[in-house]
């Protein structure tokens, strides 16, 4: 059985923005290889699209559409925030004190059994040691 991750924006974001400028690229862009491969399963809270497109609007405005048409074509499985994963991100709000759209892709882990990938050192600190949340720059090129 392939392993389950959630990706959220900031790892998202690397597989489109140029590497450059982009710490941790090489291990984003693996990410998406082993899922593109069938190696791995990931799944998104749909409010990616939102953040992500977000970002891209501000960022590179002339590129967004066509970089967010490349990402939905990935289809990646997004998960309905239903009320038990409503209830786990409003519990790592309070607990962690982070934002609820960040707190929305570490409950759809959680929830589904799987692992968060996150660029955002921050949030890794405010949770650790949860052993569900994984910075980007710890990621394997095999599971």
């Amino acid at each position: 059985m392939n392993r389950l991750f959630v990706p959220d924006a900031s790892v998202i974001l690397k597989w489109v923005l140029p590497p450059e400028n982009e710490p941790n690229s090489q291990e984003a862009l693996a990410i998406l290889d082993q899922f593109v491969a069938g190696d791995i399963v990931l799944a998104v809270p749909s409010l990616w699209y939102f953040e992500v497109g977000n970002t891209l609007a501000r960022l590179v405005p002339q590129e967004a559409g066509e970089y967010l048409k490349q990402l939905r074509r990935l289809r990646i499985t997004e998960a309905e925030i239903g009320p038990s994963v409503e209830q786990t991100v409003l519990g790592y709000v309070q607990r962690f004190g982070v934002t609820f759209y960040d707190a929305a892709y570490h409950a759809v882990a959680s929830n589904l059994g799987g692992t968060l990938v996150t660029a955002d050192l921050r949030y890794v600190k405010r949770v650790s040691p949860d052993p569900g949340v994984m910075e980007l720059g710890m990621w394997k090129t095999e599971w």
